[in-house]
């Protein structure tokens, strides 16, 4: 590598074929080293990455948090940069990155960086739909979230976060049929493994929570900047998280289900009353004055 700042960038993986090669290229001489932990893939995703440069590891998908706690813990550097796999470091971010640690440590242990979404079709959405997620930290300060569904993690009390201006440039979708593909998957994930509201508050997003997610997207975080590319993002978006909420609800009926099934199963039915044989000690007269022990 032509720089040797101690930082490990690690990257979780399953199917990535598509971009996996042009995200550890962008990387590779700015970190000591990349780390790949693939869940299983099926396609060239494994070969591309050692042919890039990249060190293998292979783990079953232990869910969102505890696979990238699994993943800290197979770097050598205490500092981190966490990548998605459609996530590509731009030469500005990557000459940011390098410059943190010209002299040293950097001054904080936490940075956020700045995302932002490459559409498949146009140029990077620079000015819509931007986050700062927190994807370069030292792990002695902050680790991943041991959670299924969650993987970010919280700040510390008293711990300042930098941010960098360079450009991290996310490739999240190859087209809104993935994007679709993709927010029904997630919407699962999050139901399943995420806080589980009552059934009235889940009830109350199902009915009239919609609308809101959409503003929140289209008008909070800039889509409309996007122009009509963006309305259909949004909606996606919304309709995902919306997919969530109706998913916890489908939760709550099968749970109530599950119970009343238990419930009356624990019951004697009339027929097996009826074809019982009558001894005194089975009568149900008898038995309404005694303690149970079944």
């Amino acid at each position: 590598m032509s720089q040797q700042i101690p930082v490990s960038c690690y990257v979780r993986t399953l199917n990535e074929a598509r971009i996996i090669g042009r995200a550890i290229a962008a990387v590779r001489d700015v970190v000591d080293e990349i780390v790949i932990v693939d869940c299983g893939s099926t396609d060239a995703t494994v070969t591309i990455a050692k042919d890039a440069g990249a060190r293998v590891i292979h783990q079953g998908w232990l869910g969102n948090g505890c696979q990238k706690r699994f993943a800290e813990d197979q770097c050598r550097n205490d500092f981190l940069l966490d990548l998605d796999a459609d996530e590509i470091v731009s030469p500005a971010l990557a000459a940011e990155i390098c410059a943190l640690f010209a002299t040293g440590l950097p001054p904080r242990s936490i940075y956020e960086l700045k995302l932002v979404t490459v559409p498949p079709v146009g140029k990077p959405w620079s000015r819509a739909a931007i986050r700062y997620p927190r994807k370069l930290y030292d792990r002695r300060v902050v680790r991943a979230p041991d959670h299924k569904a969650w993987d970010q993690f919280e700040v510390p009390a008293g711990v300042q976060v930098g941010r960098l201006v360079g450009e991290l440039h996310h490739h999240s979708f190859r087209d809104l049929a993935h994007l679709v593909q993709k927010a029904n998957e997630a919407s699962t994930n999050r139901a399943e493994e995420g806080n589980q509201l009552g059934s009235v508050a889940i009830i109350g997003r199902v009915l009239f929570a919609l609308p809101f997610y959409f503003f929140k997207h289209f008008v909070l975080r800039g889509l409309f900047r996007a122009g009509i590319y963006g309305v259909a993002v949004a909606g996606i978006a919304a309709y995902g998280r919306w997919l969530r909420d109706v998913k916890q609800y489908e939760r709550i009926l099968v749970d109530r289900e599950g119970h009343r099934l238990r419930d009356s199963s624990s019951l004697p039915s009339s027929a097996s009353l009826s074809q019982a044989p009558q001894h005194k000690e089975c009568q149900p007269k008898k038995s309404l004055g005694k303690t149970s022990t079944g």
